[in-house]
């Protein structure tokens, strides 16, 4: 009889011992009898052990599938640094048979200007470094011949992007180079093309991979470069367990097999640009000229935004309007006592749907219909503020009724598929639509020729969120949103806000901005200190408090860490289980692993190391 230890997929339970007839190769995947009712569940080889004693259960069979060592040193890091088991770390993971890959010789290859030969000349002798490039300049040509130059040597290339990115005109743009040797990877795409992808991987067909975060757990054979597209992007980081960031992974797994690993952004973040070498491409690839008209009136519609409007509808161009908030409005507040309509299982204002008469949480998901009477006072008089999406579409089809424009609303509640993604985009792109108003989804990369005003709203409040990298992410929404205009000629870019020094300063200069915000950061933030941030769930406000405290008086005994901040969170009520929270600093990663560790022996608490999110 053979035994062996198991990591038993999407379990949070530790590893388990297994007795079997056959033997079995390490990190191979069986089926084993799982649970109280012995269902049948896949399991990976870990090890081998001597006999225990006490009785195992029998391994049923193999399925052929096998974990690969790039795959299983992987799991294995974001188990120990993202402080949660590693069978529940393999539950993203897919597996295949081993299988081999070929050489291939694109038909036709992409050619670099000058100053762009100039970067890939520079980015290809570098093991890990940044291509800080701006807007339109090109990078994605650097890009393809980057990945021409792996599938030469019949090596993988992975290329990761924001999953908004992942659209029809990146698969075209892609298969003129690469024909049906890529495959795109993402959440939304279904079932049944997943495993055509998964198939045609394990033929040995495929050599480049362009995909989400998670396609960075895929199993691919040999793999020789890492490109993360947009690394600045918040959707690289996890908002669940465990809470990995895609681009340090990237860059964990370069360092690892000596994979060559490339990040872009014409926004970088402060942490890559402090830490990889890079290479500054500047300038645009088509001819443009955009010039910057600052707002400084309350958010919405003013003279202003609607002047620069009516001057593109008339020259026959497109316009892209931001604006933070989905819905009509997003809070409805009582004129008599002042109080919000607020969420019952959360702290949060419900978002006003107008046309649907009901208000909605964004954060539970929780509907109901309109209050007609203040719920703490009986007041009737109510007020809804800070517009959102859907009421700014209403508004600009009035206040533009001369001109009779098309809008449409970008966003996560018109936005439910790939399928109504690529519609709008295609639409857009075919000049069908004359002004399209959405949230930070307009940001992500999106090609649009005819846009040459970009107009910004309500940036204000991400300004001022309690959030140490808030100016950071603030300026580079700015600049994504504004590097929608003007892809080719003259644009405008609007930006309304009451902070017109700060965006003068930097909108044009983000360079600058990288240098001033390093001085900010000295001794207190990443890149200098590493952050960790607990948080603790609990159906009893007081039980949550009291496991706070606890936590807290323990950590200030600490010398390894300092406990910058602890207490009720900004939104302390979430899914009717009350949130608190433990903020931790150090000037290495190993010591706040050792305090997550500890932390999460408590069911309540849950560990997020260099977080993004202080909510």
């Amino acid at each position: 009889m053979n035994y062996y230890e198991l990591a038993i997929i999407g379990s949070y339970l530790d590893n388990l011992t297994y007795e079997s007839e056959f033997e079995c190769e390490l990190l191979s995947e069986v089926i084993v009898p799982f649970g109280k009712q012995n269902k049948p569940h896949r399991a990976i080889i870990l090890k081998e052990l001597s006999k225990p004693n006490f009785m195992t259960k029998a391994i049923v069979e193999k399925t052929g599938c096998v974990l690969s060592k790039t795959q299983f040193e992987l799991a294995c890091f974001i188990s120990y640094y993202y402080t949660c088991k590693l069978g529940f770390v393999l539950a993203s993971f897919e597996l295949l048979k081993p299988y081999e890959t070929h050489a291939f010789n694109p038909l036709k290859s992409v050619s670099l200007s000058p100053l762009q030969s100039k970067a890939y000349d520079f980015l290809q002798a570098q093991s890990s470094s940044l291509l800080f490039a701006d807007t339109g300049s090109g990078k994605t040509e650097i890009y393809i011949k980057l990945i021409e130059k792996y599938m030469q040597k019949g090596e993988q290339a992975l290329l990761l992007m924001p999953e908004i990115s992942l659209t029809p005109q990146m698969q075209k743009r892609l298969s003129v180079y690469f024909e049906d040797k890529f495959i795109m990877w993402h959440s939304k795409i279904s079932k049944k093309k997943k495993d055509e992808a998964l198939k045609a991987l394990q033929n040995g067909e495929i050599l480049l991979v362009a995909g989400a975060r998670s396609a960075l757990n895929l199993p691919f054979h040999k793999l020789g470069l890492i490109i993360v597209d947009e690394e600045h992007d918040n959707s690289y980081k996890a908002n669940n367990k465990p809470y990995i960031n895609a681009r340090d992974l990237a860059v964990f797994l370069g360092q690892k097999h000596n994979i060559q690993v490339l990040l872009g952004s014409a926004t970088p973040s402060l942490t890559s640009f402090y830490k990889q070498k890079h290479f500054r491409l500047k300038g645009t690839f088509y001819e443009s000229e955009k010039e910057f008209i600052f707002d400084e009136s309350d958010l919405g519609l003013s003279s202003l935004v609607l002047r620069e409007l009516k001057t593109s509808l008339r020259a026959k161009k497109q316009a892209v309007i931001f604006l933070p908030s989905r819905a009509n409005f997003r809070q409805v507040q009582c004129k008599n006592c002042g109080e919000r309509i607020k969420c019952p299982f959360c702290s949060i204002a419900m978002s006003m749907y107008k046309n649907k008469n009901l208000l909605k949480c964004h954060y539970c998901s929780f509907v109901k219909p309109i209050d007609q009477s203040c719920p703490h006072c009986k007041g009737v008089m109510l007020e809804a503020s800070k517009i959102g999406t859907a009421e700014l579409c209403e508004q600009l089809k009035q206040a533009l009724s001369e001109f009779s424009p098309n809008i449409a609303q970008f966003d996560r509640d018109k936005i439910t598929s790939m399928t109504k993604l690529n519609a709008i985009l295609k639409d857009f792109n075919e000049q069908k639509i004359d002004i399209l108003v959405g949230t930070s989804m307009l940001a992500k990369g999106h090609d649009y020729h005819s846009v040459d005003l970009s107009v910004i709203l309500g940036l204000d409040e991400f300004l001022f969120r309690p959030n140490y990298k808030a100016s950071e992410e603030c300026l580079a929404l700015a600049m994504q949103v504004a590097g929608r205009a003007g892809r080719k000629g003259k644009a405008r870019v609007l930006i309304q806000s009451k902070q017109k020094a700060f965006f003068q300063t930097y909108i044009k200069d983000y360079d600058q901005f990288l240098q001033d915000e390093l001085e900010n950061r000295k001794n207190l933030y990443p890149p200098f200190k590493r952050l960790l941030r607990l948080v603790i769930e609990h159906k009893e406000q007081r039980k949550a408090k009291e496991l706070c405290e606890f936590l807290a008086r323990e950590f200030k005994k600490l010398k390894s860490a300092e406990l910058i901040g602890f207490g009720s969170c900004a939104i302390e009520l979430i899914n009717a289980k009350w949130r608190f929270y433990l903020l931790l600093r150090s000037h290495t990663h190993t010591n706040l692993i050792k305090i997550a560790q500890f932390a999460q022996q408590y069911k309540e608490v849950s560990a997020d190391i260099d977080p993004n999110d202080f909510s």
